[in-house]
């Protein structure tokens, strides 16, 4: 995927009370939660008009979002071509969800890395 990822869209974390420990991040880091998550925008250094945004989240424990990881976190990368970073990635023999989804925001794929995890793949529009 060398020159697909551009940032970090997201980091995604499993809790048994999503919005408690949402409260103590807003509490601690004035982080602008609203609900379970928040959103955090900024610019790219390199490119003063490039503006981007990155979100931090909590889902509940049993959530199936992660699955088939049983990780208690996610990450999401921002990436400028999902379909070829998809396409590259399978024909390294890397387990790609077969779904993907297609958003006003952006579309979104997923893969499954050497050790587990679920990563989210996301093309901002």
């Amino acid at each position: 995927m060398r020159g697909f990822v551009t940032g970090i869209g997201g980091v995604f974390i499993k809790s048994k009370d999503p919005k408690n420990l949402a409260s103590w991040y807003k509490e601690h880091f004035n982080l602008p939660f609203q609900g379970p998550y928040c959103v955090i925008g900024w610019k790219d250094e390199n490119n003063k008009e490039a503006e981007g945004s990155t979100v931090f989240s909590f889902f509940k424990e049993d959530t199936d979002y992660f699955n088939p990881s049983r990780s208690e976190f996610m990450i999401n990368f921002r990436v400028n071509d999902l379909e070829k970073a998809l396409s590259e990635l399978r024909s390294n023999q890397v387990e790609v969800m077969e779904k993907s989804e297609d958003y006003d925001y952006g579309k979104f794929g997923w893969f499954v890395d050497p050790v587990g995890n679920k990563v989210e793949l996301w093309q901002p529009k």
